[in-house]
This record gives structure tokens, sequence and C-alpha cells, in this order.
């Protein structure tokens, strides 16, 4: 049976599409059709932005609404979401390759973690009032931004929608999301979620298509900010296009982020979060450490210990619980990552692991491990998004932080030591958004973000909220 819509959801209601074209969903592990959408065209974001705008420009709307008003109807929202936890978590799984276990934790609870976290920021907090310097006080205000339009990628589809419209929903901005047309099913149930909360009409509004219709939502003239997660590439054209019209945005990127193994690690003791900050998700997340540092007299030892993590994932089916890694996304992204295998051949790297395409049906490619390779190899600077590890030797600490912060990414990055102390001073030194300690993982309470070709801005924490609001002095006093 196949998950089918024929209707958007706009204005707070099951809208007609503009035209008669359809996404067609395919499962990455059987290459057959599991569902459809409508394809969203100019005159479908033209509808879901006017709707979007009526409902910020409502003197009585959700833009207006007390902190605490809208903190209730979000944790409705929230526990709408929760209702259809598992079946979004299935979906996803079945639309991306996504683990089961792993959409459970993320794409099932995460989105409704964060509209409670949001929620509560938003309801406590009030106008700052701060002395000043000349005789006076200023009053420090703080109002949503405006219509926001959101575009989010296919890997990690909930989660990312929600570090996006949690804290926008929440500091009183209306929304017009475009999912990736890999992952629409969960979107649309997702706004059956919202439907069933009541969010007011307009204020929450879900379009998907290409990546032209993302381009003419960019540009659209309603648009008072744009929140954009994918490639390096699509951020660019959003930058300047948003450059131009002096639209703010937030743009979060590709990575190529480095484990940096310290000489007094022990890999065997931290191997599940060591495969958690490199292989998660299929290799397909943007912060993943995918260049492994290890030092040249422990070289070796950390190769084999990659080695036989890499050769004993369970690969499948990914909404068995078993699994630990399913297919990529699409053929294309399959082929993709294929090109990278063979890039690393060519430039001299060894496999010692994988390096083929697992099982004779759907789209799945071998977790891999390439030793000998150098920091100049293509498999070590471009971002693979796949399962393929790189293991780079150094000799000293300032040649590896040198490597580390050799790439035109900095999102995210990993020590591993044995020493928390040592691990932190290292940490310091990469210039990178984030950094975990004998592991990672993005906390709803810490900002979270890149540098360099890695993107600009902030999501989560309280900088993820005011990303989404305008500050405006008060002076007070004044003489």
């Amino acid at each position: 049976m196949t998950i089918d819509y024929t209707d958007f959801y706009i204005g707070g209601r099951w809208a007609s599409p503009a035209t008669n074209s359809i996404i067609p969903v395919i499962s990455p592990s059987t290459e057959e059709r599991i569902g459809s959408v409508p394809d969203g065209a100019q005159a479908d974001i033209d509808a879901a932005v006017a709707a979007a705008r009526a409902a910020f420009d409502d003197p009585t709307g959700w833009a207006h609404w007390d902190g605490k008003r809208r903190a209730e109807a979000l944790a409705t929202f929230a526990d709408k979401l929760a209702e259809r936890g598992e079946e979004t978590a299935a979906r996803v799984s079945t639309q991306n390759g996504m683990p089961i276990s792993l959409a459970r934790q993320f794409e099932s609870g995460f989105p409704a973690l964060l509209l409670q976290y949001y929620g509560t920021m938003v309801a406590d907090q009030e106008d700052e009032i701060r002395p000043g310097m000349l005789g006076g006080s200023t009053v420090i205000t703080r109002s949503p931004i405006g219509v926001v339009g959101a575009i989010v990628p296919w890997n990690v589809p909930q989660a990312i929608t929600f570090l996006k419209i949690a804290p926008a929903l929440a500091a009183g901005c209306t929304v017009v999301l475009k999912p990736a047309p890999e992952t629409v099913l969960d979107a649309f149930l997702m706004a059956e979620a919202a439907l069933a909360a009541g969010l007011p009409p307009g204020v929450l509004n879900v379009v998907p298509g290409g990546r032209e219709l993302g381009a003419y939502l960019v540009a659209h003239p309603s648009i008072d900010k744009v929140s954009f997660t994918g490639s390096t590439g699509a951020g660019r054209a959003i930058a300047r296009t948003c450059g131009e019209l002096l639209r703010p945005v937030t743009l979060e990127l590709g990575g190529k982020s480095a484990a940096v193994v310290l000489d007094d690690a022990n890999l065997a003791d931290n191997i599940e979060s060591f495969f958690s900050a490199t292989l998660l998700n299929n290799g397909q997340i943007c912060w993943l450490c995918t260049r492994v540092l290890a030092p040249a007299s422990r070289y070796d030892e950390v190769v084999d210990t990659v080695t036989d993590l890499a050769k004993n994932i369970t690969v499948g089916d990914p909404l068995s619980a078993a699994t630990q890694m399913g297919p990529l996304v699409t053929a294309r992204q399959r082929d993709r990552v294929e090109g990278y295998i063979a890039a690393g051949r060519s430039d001299g790297g060894r496999v010692t692991a994988g390096g083929a395409r697992a099982g004779d049906r759907g789209w799945f490619v071998e977790p891999t491990v390439f030793a000998d390779v150098a920091p100049d190899h293509t498999i070590a600077k471009e971002e693979i998004f796949g399962p393929v590890l790189s293991v780079i030797p150094y000799t000293t600490e300032d040649e590896a932080v040198a490597i580390a912060n050799g790439s035109d990414y900095g999102l995210g990055g990993t020590v591993w030591t044995a020493d928390p102390e040592r691990g932190a001073r290292f940490a310091h030194r990469i210039a990178s958004g984030t950094v975990g300690i004998n592991g990672y993982a993005n906390d709803p309470t810490a900002p979270f973000g890149g540098i360099k070709n890695s993107g600009m801005g902030r999501e989560l924490g309280p900088e993820g909220l005011s990303g989404y609001q305008n500050i405006k002095s008060i002076y007070l006093d004044v003489r």
C-alpha cells in the first residue's frame, strides 16, 4: 500500500495544488514506489507566502500573542507530534534509509523537545532594561522578524525542520516550509499534527519541491528571513540572493570534520560513540568526522580498530531494529559515493574495509575505510556524504591541529583521549563551530553552526531564537 497526498497544507487547511505534477517517493531499500505528494509550483508558493503574510500581519494574530499563549499552542503541537512519533520515524526510515533506531531518536522525539524548549523560553522572556553610561537607561525589546522561508534537506528531515520552525514559531514568526523531494511523507504527517493542534491558519505552511522552487521562495518579495540547511553550493546561491535583498539568512552547510585521536586514546572503550561521530545515519550527516587523524606511533593500531568497526556494522533493512546502516537515499547519491571511492583508490589510498555495493537491490554501499590517505587527497578534502572514512597520520599535536584546520569547512569535530582536560585544551585549537570530547551530540541548549564553507548563523540554544527576532532599543530619560 502506498501513501499518497493530493493537497498542500496552506492557510491552515488542505489546499488544491496549482498543477497536476507529483513527486513520486521511492524506497532506497527496495527501489519501489511507496507514495507521492503534489509537486509545488510558483503559484503554490505564492499562496503559501500570502497565507503566512496575512497571519503575521493580523493585528490580533500569532505575532501579537504573548509568549505564554504561544508556548501553550506549541505544547499542544508537540503532543500531536508525539502521538504520530512512531509513524514519523517509520516514514523517514522508509524514505531515506535512516535506521529506525536512529529515526525514533532524531525524528520522533527531538521535534517535540524543541517545541517545548523554545516555548518555555519565550514564555519567560521579558524586556531587558540596561542602565546607560550617559545618565539614562535603555529598554531592549524583541519582536518576531516576520515571514520565514525554511528550506530543509532529506538526511534528517524532521529534526532539521524543527531546528527552524520551533524557534521561528516561538518568536511569533510565520513559516513557509519547503521540504526536500526525497522526504515529503514525513512533512505531510507533520502538517497533519499542526492541523490537529489547531495552529492558527497561515502560521505554518508546507509546499515541497525542487531546487528551482526553493530559489523562488528565497527571492519572494514577501519573505523576511530565510533559513537553509543543505549543500555549500546551494548555500552560496542563497547567500547571493539574500545579500542583494539585504534579507537575513541562516545557512547550515557542508562539513569535512576531523576526529583527532590523541596518543593516549583508547578507541575500543569508546567504539559506539566513535561510530556515532563518524558513520551515523549511513554517513549522511553534515557534521560527521569523516577524517580520522591518528598519531603515527599508533597509526596501524587505529587503522585496525576503525577497520574492525566498519567490518562489523550490520547493514540491512532500515526498518529492522538490528540495522546499524541502511541504504543511501538515492541511486544518484550512491553513484556519487562510489565516485569518491574510485577517486580515493586513484589517489593512492588503501581500502581496508568495504569499497563496494552491498546487496542485490537497493542503494547500499558497504562501510568503507581508507588508510594511507594524505591531507591533499580528494577524499580527505571534499564532503562525500556517505559511509567513507579516511585515516590520516600525524606526528605532533601541532601537525594534527594544522591538518584538522586545513579544511575549507568548519562545522564539527571530535577529540579522543583518556584525559578530558587535555581534550578540551586541544578542542580550543580546532577552527570549527562545534567540537566534542570522546563523542558528539547536538544539545538543544547549545548553539550549533559552522564557520568558513560550513555556513553562517547559529541554530539551537538561545542564539537559535534570536535569529528570528528583531531587537529594538528604546532610550529612556534622555536629556
